[in-house]
């Protein structure tokens, strides 16, 4: 069984995409090539339950355990030690990352309060999409009273796309909730 996502990519985003930009190969059209979820936690350092809390919530919330980030330089400034547990990361690839995707865009975003969409110009200027959230109870995995504090999130969807116009096409026609 495919995911849903990767169906509409197969059936409407390609013979799409391969139109608009008129790709001369299939090979060319942008494709997700992997979605990384990160969650720095510099609180961790005072209190190394925010540490396990995190893990477990970005462990429901990927379907894929977490790896604990660690500090790589000392900073005296904030009282962190090189090799310090500071955050917590996910990288998705394949059928989990669809899953994650379609979740993302049709269950999670629209829970944001006063949601318009989202920014149309978080490309880094080689087809890739960067995307923070401020709360973690917008996944729906997350049990509202069991959580302690709300800590936020980065999202960045890695694609095949040479250009940010690619990029935001390409996003679109999977179903990217952008702004108008």
């Amino acid at each position: 069984m495919t995911a849903r996502l990767k169906e509409k990519y197969m059936k409407e985003v390609v013979p799409a995409l391969m139109e608009k930009f008129q790709y001369s190969n299939i090979m060319e059209v942008p494709k997700v090539e992997k979605i990384v979820l990160n969650m720095g936690l510099g609180e961790a350092r005072e209190n190394p339950k925010i540490l396990e809390s995190a893990l477990l919530e970005m462990g429901m919330i990927a379907g894929q355990k977490p790896v604990t980030t660690r500090a790589k330089n000392s900073i005296a400034n904030f009282k962190l030690r090189e090799g310090m547990p500071i955050g917590a990361k996910v990288t998705l690839r394949g059928e989990k990352m669809y899953e994650f995707f379609d979740k993302l865009m049709n269950i999670a975003l629209p829970r944001v309060r006063d949601f318009r969409g989202v920014s149309n110009t978080a490309f880094d200027g080689r087809g890739n999409y960067a995307l923070g959230i401020k709360e973690q109870l917008i996944f729906p995995e997350i049990d509202y009273d069991k959580v302690d504090t709300i800590k936020g999130l980065d999202i960045i969807v890695v694609t095949t796309a040479k250009t940010d116009e690619e990029a935001r096409e390409f996003l679109g026609l999977m179903g990217m909730p952008f702004k108008k």
